[in-house]
């Protein structure tokens, strides 16, 4: 699962001066949700090495998390989430990713897209070094190697020794993003994932956000929340190989992107 925004054209178009003026900022963006299922087996290699999905299910929506949480299930189902044997749910870490799990795939693994994990590493290390890339880069490679080989526990336990020797704001950095990292030990589980041929990360996800996004972001587009959903559901019924169920005379093979 994973979100992006869209900007609108609210109520208030036409009065930003007036808003600023009292205080209060326009607001344009807004948060658009969505999530991607497929079962393991249908995520191959090619003889490249690179991961293809032969068939998924994607969810979009404007709706917000009750939204996704309600039609990704379904989505899951379709794809054969009640005949599952096990179930791994990725994310960045937000906390409403797990929540929709506990609510609607409880019992499912969890693991936190291990780049993101990275990401707050790497806050420490320029925390740690602001002003030498070369320094940052040296001191996040064990941390880095560790991470990835699933040893997760060890990189806090590597941190909480980083924080006896700082004081003033680079603790205060380095213990926020320790704190991330152990409110998510229990999802930096990467060890053995490439073995059961299983995703590391959230990729395929963040990838289908990008299209959407490239969809929505076009030059000079506005949208009202009940055009962005419209025209995303669209989207998404084509991707889904869904059209013919809205349009029963398109001939098969018909690509609507292209037309």
């Amino acid at each position: 699962m994973d979100a992006w925004n869209i900007r609108e054209r609210g109520e208030d178009w036409g009065q930003a001066e007036e808003r600023r003026s009292a205080g209060q900022e326009p607001e344009w963006w807004h948060w658009v949700y969505g999530g991607t299922c497929f079962r393991l087996s249908q995520r191959v290699k090619t003889s490249g090495g690179r991961a293809v999905i032969l068939s998924r299910g994607t969810v979009m929506t404007r709706g917000g998390t009750e939204a996704l949480k309600e039609q990704l299930w379904a989505e899951a189902m379709r794809h054969g989430l009640a005949r599952a044997q096990e179930v791994l749910a990725i994310g960045d870490g937000a906390v409403w990713i797990w929540n929709i799990v506990e609510d609607r795939f409880a019992g499912a693994r969890e693991r936190l897209d291990p780049w993101h994990a990275l990401e707050h590493l790497w806050a420490v290390a320029h925390a740690l070094h602001p002003e030498d890339e070369v320094a940052a880069a040296a001191w996040i490679k064990p941390l880095k190697e560790k991470l990835l080989a699933g040893d997760g526990i060890e990189v806090i336990s590597d941190l909480d020794e980083v924080l006896t020797k700082l004081r003033g704001s680079k603790r205060e950095a380095a213990q926020a993003e320790r704190n991330y990292l152990d409110n998510n030990r229990s999802r930096l589980n990467y060890k053995g994932a490439k073995d059961c041929g299983e995703p590391l990360g959230s990729g395929a996800m963040e990838s289908t956000c990008k299209q959407y996004e490239g969809r929505f972001h076009r030059s000079g587009q506005f949208w009202t929340k009940q055009g962005d959903e419209a025209l995303m559901c669209l989207e998404t019924f084509w991707r889904n190989g869904r059209w013919p169920l809205l349009f029963p005379h398109v001939p098969p093979g018909f690509d609507p992107s292209r037309n």
